[in-house]
C-alpha cells in the first residue's frame, strides 16, 4: 500500500509531465528560430523577475538593519534622558 505522500508525488509528476508535453508541443508548432527567440525572451523576463526579487530581499535586509540601528539609538537616548532626570526627594 502506497503512502499518501507517494501518491501526491505520483500525481505531481504526472501533472508536470503533462505540462512539459504541452510546452514542447507549443514550441514544436513554431519555426525553430521563432521558438528559440521566444524561449530567450521568456528567460530574459524570468531573469528580470529574479533580479527584482533579489533586489527586494536586499532592500528588506537593509531596512531591518536600519530599524535595528534606529531602535538602538532610541534606547541610548532614553537611557541618557533617564540618567539626566533628577530623582525626586534626593
Amino acid at each position: 500500500m502506497k503512502e499518501a505522500g507517494e501518491c501526491v508525488n505520483d500525481v505531481c509528476g504526472a501533472v508536470m509531465d503533462g505540462v512539459r508535453k504541452i510546452d514542447e508541443f507549443c514550441y514544436a508548432m513554431l519555426p525553430k528560430d521563432v521558438a528559440h527567440a521566444m524561449a530567450d525572451l521568456n528567460k530574459a523576463v524570468l531573469n528580470q523577475f529574479r533580479s527584482f526579487i533579489d533586489w527586494k530581499i536586499r532592500w528588506n535586509d537593509d531596512r531591518v538593519e536600519g530599524g535595528d540601528r534606529m531602535r538602538e539609538e532610541w534606547r541610548e537616548k532614553c537611557q541618557r534622558e533617564a540618567d539626566a532626570t533628577p530623582t525626586p526627594g534626593v
